[in-house]
């Protein structure tokens, strides 16, 4: 799908794209220096040790206008091309989600992403979302409006989502206390806490009903 999008993208006569997965994206927007990243925020390596974060840190704008970016499916893209970004310090972030998902969306907003396109956006309106954002304007796609909505009552608290993420890979709570330097017993108010609050009957139903609504 990544690759598709990209060929489309990249017969716009502005545009120039280039792909990449996760694994592989920082190293290629420290190289190529776009104005736009596109990600695909359902792939898990979206919220790993070299997801968003990490990404969003290393594109920088240039002033001449080379750099935009574009991808899509099971990682970010990114290129250079003749349409003028703004911005300054770090490639804009355009992230692809499913409405039914609030987590994902929660998780490119704290990482202030610059626009939000639904997955099941045309490829016109991709586009149309990549060149607003590279101008530095925001651009969200009205079919994720109740997303918004949803990934703004995300129940868990930073800690309790990392206490989570780590539960959901399989870690034993003594395991989750070392990663994050907490005591076992603090580890296991966490659990319990994440119970209470996702109505969860016990920690594998909690992370069945967090992994649904894409909070890991």
């Amino acid at each position: 799908m990544r690759t598709a999008l990209a060929f489309l993208i990249g017969r716009e006569p502005d545009l120039e794209v280039s792909s990449a997965s996760w694994q592989r994206a920082a190293d290629l927007s420290r190289s190529l220096r776009p104005h736009v990243c596109v990600v695909d925020m359902d792939s898990p390596e979206a919220g790993g040790p070299r997801g968003l974060r990490e990404l969003s840190g290393h594109g920088y704008g240039h002033g001449d206008g080379s750099g935009l970016g574009a991808g899509a499916g099971d990682g970010p893209g990114h290129g250079s091309g003749d349409v003028r970004g703004e911005g300054a310090g770090g490639a804009a972030l355009l992230a692809l989600a499913s409405a039914g998902r609030p987590g994902p969306l929660r998780r490119a907003y704290e990482e202030k992403a610059l626009g939000y396109l639904s997955k099941n956006a045309s490829p016109d309106r991709l586009v149309e979302g990549i060149r607003h954002v590279a101008k530095g304007e925001r651009f969200i796609d009205e079919a994720l409006g109740f997303g918004f909505l949803e990934a703004a009552e995300i129940p868990l608290t930073r800690r309790e989502l990392s206490v989570l993420s780590l539960a959901a890979e399989g870690a034993s709570v003594g395991e989750i206390a070392r990663s994050l330097h907490l005591s076992n017993g603090t580890v296991r108010n966490y659990m319990a806490a994440i119970t209470r609050k996702t109505g969860a009957r016990n920690r594998v139903d909690a992370i069945r009903i967090s992994r649904g609504a894409g909070w890991v």
